[in-house]
């Protein structure tokens, strides 16, 4: 059974930079739908993202339009 803290984590492609330290990410998946990401907190200090990376996003269940990069995909 999966831990009830942890989201469902989701390949997707980083298309644009925006304020605050948000990305809009588009979702590898068949829905290809967009969400709004930040930085993971271990992520963040380490972690250097650019349009056109590979990110892997944390969803939560509850808003499936926000998320977090937890890591890049080299």
């Amino acid at each position: 059974m999966p831990d009830a803290g942890k989201g469902l984590e989701v390949n997707g492609r980083v298309t644009e930079s925006l304020p605050n330290a948000l990305y809009r990410v588009e979702l590898e998946n068949e829905s290809r739908a967009v969400v709004t990401a930040h930085l993971s907190g271990g992520a963040a200090a380490v972690t250097r993202v650019r349009t056109g990376d590979g990110v892997v996003v944390e969803l939560m269940p509850y808003d499936m339009t926000r998320g977090r990069i937890v890591r890049r995909r080299s």
